[in-house]
C-alpha cells in the first residue's frame, strides 16, 4: 500500500514538472511552440545531422507548424527562435537596449567566460577597437601582398601533390597568415601543433554537450585547455623578455595590459586571442572549399570568374606585378560569387541574444502580439533568411548573378552572414580579402579535377565529413 502511494505521488510530481516545463510562466502571451522534455527539451532533434543546404528540418518543420517565430528549449534553456527578417533586424538594432549578446553555458566553457562575444557595453567596444587595429581597412591594404604571396606558395606546393584535401589545406594556409599576425606563429619551426589542437576543438564545437571522456564535447574542451596553456606560457615569455618593437597583435595586447589605466585583464586578453585564432582557423576555409565545389559544378561561373581575373592581369603594365587594393576593389563578379557562397554556406547558422526585459513585439511580426520574457534567449536563424524564396528566387540554387548591381556594406534584413548591428563581424572584410585573393591566384594559374569527397553535413554547422579532395594542375599558356 505504501509503495502504491509513493508511486502515485511520484507520478503526480512528474506530471506537474512536465506541465510547468511545457507551460512556462509569462506576463504576456508566449510565441507558439513546444518545450520538449524537462532539461533535455528538444536538444536531440536540434542536433540531428542533415545533408542539405536547406533550412534544417528542426527549424523548417516548426516554421511550418508555428510560424516564423516559435519557442523551444535547448540544452536546458528556454529559447525563442526567430526566422523573420524584420524581427531579426529589430533584435540587432536593439543591442544593449532590449537585447544583449548571449550564448549558452556550454559555449562559455568552450570560448571562455570572458570572451568577446559574452562581454557588453564599454568593454566590448574597447576590445572591438583593439581588433580593428588588426583587421581594419588600412591593415588589410598592407596585408594584401602577404596574403597573395602565401597563397601562391601554397598553391605551387599543392600542385606537386597527388591530391589535396581542400578544407584541411586552406585551413592551414589561412592559419599560417593569421597565426603569424596574431602570435608570430610559424608552423614549420614551432614545437606546438596548434592546428592539431584546434582541429580537435572544432570537432566538438557544435555537439551534444556531454562532458565525459570519449565524447566530442570533452575532446573540444581538452583542445581548448592545450591552446590556452600555450597562450599563457607565451604571455609569460613576452613579459619576461619584452620586445623593443611590436611584431604581432600579442605584443599590442601585452602593451595594453601593462599600460597604467588599462581595463584589460589577462583573462580577457587570453580569451580574446583564443577567439581570434579560432575565427581564423575555421570559417574562411569552409567558405573557400565550398566556393571551389560550386565553381566545379557551375562552369559558367568559373568562366566568368576566370575572365574577370585574367583581365586584371592584362591591364597591368607588367603581368608579374602583385595585386593592388584598386584591383581588389574592382572584382565585381568575385564579390557576387563570395556573397552567394556565404549565403548558401551559412557558416554561422545560429546567432544568440538575450532579452533584457519583457518584450512585446506586436506589430513587428504578429498582429496578435507575443511576449519574450526577460532573461529568455533569442536565437536568430540566418539560414531561414538566406533561403527565403520570397527574397531569393530558387534559394537552393547557386546563382552569383542574383547579386549583380547589389553592393553590400555590412548586414541587411535579408543578408546576415556576418551578423548585424553593432556586433557585425569585425573580420568580415578580412575574410573577403582572403577569399578574393585565393580565387584570383587559383583561377588564373591553375585548373583542377575532383578526386573524391565533397558531400556536406550540417549538425547544425557546415562540415565536409569525407573532405573535398582535388588534384591541382598548373596552367601553361
Amino acid at each position: 500500500m505504501l509503495s502504491l502511494g509513493i508511486y502515485i505521488i511520484g507520478s503526480l510530481l512528474v506530471i506537474i514538472i512536465i506541465h510547468y516545463w511545457r507551460n512556462p510562466k509569462s506576463n504576456g502571451k508566449l510565441p507558439p511552440g513546444s518545450m520538449g522534455w524537462p532539461l533535455i527539451g528538444e536538444t536531440i532533434p536540434f542536433f540531428a545531422p542533415n545533408t542539405s543546404f536547406d533550412i534544417s528540418p528542426f527549424v523548417k518543420e516548426r516554421m511550418q507548424r508555428y510560424g516564423p517565430i516559435f519557442r523551444t528549449s535547448l540544452v536546458g534553456y528556454p529559447i525563442i527562435v526567430s526566422t523573420d527578417p524584420d524581427f531579426n533586424y529589430f533584435i540587432f538594432q536593439q543591442e544593449g537596449q532590449l537585447f544583449q549578446s548571449w550564448y549558452p553555458h556550454t559555449f562559455e566553457e568552450i570560448f571562455g567566460k570572458q570572451n568577446v562575444g559574452s562581454l557588453h557595453g564599454f568593454m566590448y567596444k574597447y576590445l572591438k577597437n583593439m581588433v580593428l587595429n588588426l583587421f581594419g581597412p588600412e591593415s588589410l591594404k598592407n596585408m594584401l601582398h602577404e596574403v597573395e604571396k602565401t597563397t601562391n606558395n601554397n598553391l605551387k606546393r599543392w600542385s606537386r601533390q597527388k591530391s589535396v584535401e581542400m578544407k584541411e589545406a586552406t585551413t592551414k594556409m589561412i592559419f599560417d597568415i593569421t597565426g603569424k599576425k596574431l602570435i608570430s606563429y610559424d608552423s614549420e619551426n614551432s614545437t606546438e601543433n596548434v592546428c592539431e589542437n584546434f582541429a580537435t576543438f572544432i570537432k566538438g564545437l557544435i555537439s551534444f554537450p556531454l562532458c565525459f571522456p570519449g565524447t566530442a564535447y570533452h575532446k573540444c574542451l581538452q583542445g581548448r585547455k592545450k591552446i590556452m596553456k600555450m597562450l599563457k606560457r607565451m604571455l609569460e615569455e613576452r613579459k619576461s623578455q619584452p620586445r623593443k618593437e611590436q611584431s604581432d597583435f600579442f605584443d599590442y595586447v601585452l602593451e595594453e595590459l601593462q599600460s597604467k589605466d588599462t581595463i584589460l585583464t589577462e583573462a580577457i586578453a587570453l580569451d580574446l586571442m583564443f577567439v581570434l585564432l579560432f575565427a581564423s582557423f575555421e570559417t574562411t576555409s569552409l567558405a573557400i572549399t565550398l566556393a571551389i565545389k560550386f565553381l566545379h559544378e557551375h562552369p559558367k561561373a568559373l568562366k566568368e570568374l576566370t575572365e574577370e581575373h585574367e583581365a586584371i592581369i592584362r591591364r597591368r603594365e607588367n603581368a608579374s606585378y602583385g595585386l593592388t587594393w584598386k584591383e581588389y576593389k574592382s572584382m565585381k563578379f568575385t564579390f557576387q560569387l563570395i556573397n552567394e557562397t556565404i549565403r548558401l554556406a551559412n557558416i554561422a547558422p545560429l546567432i544568440f541574444r538575450k532579452a533584457l526585459k519583457d518584450i512585446n513585439f506586436k506589430g513587428i511580426v504578429s498582429d496578435a502580439g507575443y511576449t519574450i520574457p526577460a532573461g529568455w534567449a533569442v536565437m536568430v536563424c540566418p539560414p531561414a533568411v538566406h533561403l527565403n524564396p520570397v527574397k531569393y528566387e530558387d534559394p537552393l540554387q547557386f546563382n552569383p548573378w542574383r547579386w549583380e548591381g547589389i553592393e553590400l556594406n555590412g548586414a541587411s534584413r535579408n543578408f546576415m552572414a556576418f551578423g548585424g548591428g553593432m556586433r557585425f563581424c569585425i573580420g568580415a572584410d578580412f575574410a573577403k580579402v582572403q577569399m578574393a585573393v585565393f580565387l584570383h591566384c587559383f583561377v588564373t594559374k591553375y585548373k583542377w579535377e575532383i578526386i573524391k569527397g565533397g558531400d556536406i553535413v550540417r549538425t547544425p554547422g557546415l562540415q565536409f565529413p569525407n573532405g573535398y579532395h582535388i588534384k591541382i594542375f598548373e596552367k601553361y599558356y
